[in-house]
């Protein structure tokens, strides 16, 4: 197995950067942009619910629909190589179909199956408490999105490819319009984040970041 040293990786990380303006001309490999997927779908979630989705959204007119109210993408649409709509599951309590088809999945028994949701219960309704509304249950699971966002972005660094993390957009709109297309049943999934993925086509301003030790402390 390849390695990277210690240097080549907080090389890669000082280099990565929210890229706002992509070469058109150039587009990613269908093989490395699978790899990209990958590298989300291979992602950790909490209990393993896997509660997310991604739309790669390359139809044109698609975009040019999504591209008035997402005022975070600051260049054309055409611009970028590939744009990602990343969905996050909207009911994913301990006792849905969602959570028992997960468990079913790893090839679990049945009494394993009821033990685990039985943990599963106890952690959503007493240790992180989600189920108080419909919306606290999902932005718990888009937490767990934003990990495979930043295995892709990171991912894809490695690839030397670009890319940017988007929220800012009409949440409301881009839901509309992708439901009208018939790409998600709002009753089961909804918008949680967008990433655009591309070349730059100039390079970025140098990284500012707090020091580590402002960020960082050690308990010993």
């Amino acid at each position: 197995m390849t390695t990277l040293t210690r240097q080549q990786a907080l090389d890669i990380f000082n280099s990565r950067a929210a890229t706002r303006h992509y070469a058109p001309s150039k587009k990613i490999s269908e093989e490395d942009f699978h790899a990209i997927l990958e590298f989300a779908r291979l992602s950790p979630s909490s209990v393993g619910a896997e509660p997310w989705q991604f739309l790669v959204i390359q139809n044109p007119q698609l975009r040019e629909k999504i591209k008035p109210v997402a005022w975070g993408i600051k260049h054309p649409m055409n611009e970028m190589s590939h744009l990602v709509v990343i969905l996050a599951k909207k009911n994913a309590r301990y006792d849905s179909d969602f959570m028992r088809q997960s468990l079913e999945r790893r090839n679990l028994n049945q009494a394993q199956i009821e033990k685990s949701l039985n943990v599963y219960q106890t952690f959503q309704t007493e240790h992180i408490k989600i189920l108080d509304n419909e919306r606290t249950l999902f932005d718990w699971a888009s937490k767990q999105t934003y990990i495979a966002l930043a295995n892709m972005m990171t991912g894809a660094a490695l690839l030397g490819i670009d890319s940017c993390p988007i929220e800012g957009f009409i949440y409301d709109e881009v839901n509309r319009i992708l439901s009208e297309e018939g790409l998600v049943d709002l009753n089961e999934y909804g918008v949680s984040v967008m990433v655009t993925f591309g070349y730059r086509s100039q390079e970025p301003r140098p990284k500012m970041r707090k020091p580590q030790s402002e960020v960082v402390r050690w308990i010993e």
